[in-house]
């Protein structure tokens, strides 16, 4: 690899990065209820100037969790039943979702890295626990939709499990908590 090639990839990973804080950010602050989080989202891109990656990914991810807010909860819910979602700490919660949404409904995000960025971010923004939980919930739902063959490999990298993960909602900019 040229590097050229590695600066561009790594330019690339930061933007992800970027985009999956900005959407937690956005969801975080939605679940106070004053603003929607498609709201709250595009006056967050624009105060950062986001690039065009962040800004993408974070439009996917904050899309995915507001189309399938109800369904991604049940899954949390399955996944850790002794952790209902609505008692969660709003951080919490706002990270388990967008982690989901990633995980589920963003299709070029291999397993892996979604698992292993959104447990990242709750250990920065909750601690440990919040890591514990995360890491426990993505890999089960990751898991169980590997033994379905549905939705997702069980490995971002091709080498184990296998299918393609379904995309899920539309790619339109109306995304309303």
């Amino acid at each position: 690899m040229t590097q050229a090639e590695e600066a561009s990839l790594g330019d690339r990973h930061a933007d992800e990065r970027a985009g999956r804080a900005i959407a937690l950010g956005a969801l975080f602050e939605a679940d106070f209820g004053q603003r929607t989080a498609g709201r709250v989202l595009e006056r967050r891109l624009q105060e950062e100037n986001a690039p065009l990656a962040a800004a993408g990914l974070a439009r996917r991810i904050v899309e995915s969790v507001v189309l399938h807010r109800d369904a991604i909860d049940a899954r949390i819910e399955h996944a850790a039943p002794q952790y209902p979602v609505v008692q969660l700490a709003r951080i919490d919660r706002a990270l388990l979702r967008s982690g989901m949404g990633e995980l589920l409904h963003c299709p070029t995000t291999p397993t892996r890295v979604a698992i292993a960025e959104w447990v990242e971010l709750a250990r920065t923004y909750s601690g440990e626990p919040a890591r514990r939980l995360l890491n426990g919930v993505l890999g089960r739902v990751a898991r169980e939709a590997a033994d379905r063959g549905r939705e997702m490999p069980a490995s971002g990298n091709g080498s184990e499990g296998g299918g393609d993960r379904h995309t899920g909602g539309s790619t339109g900019d109306r995304f309303d908590l």
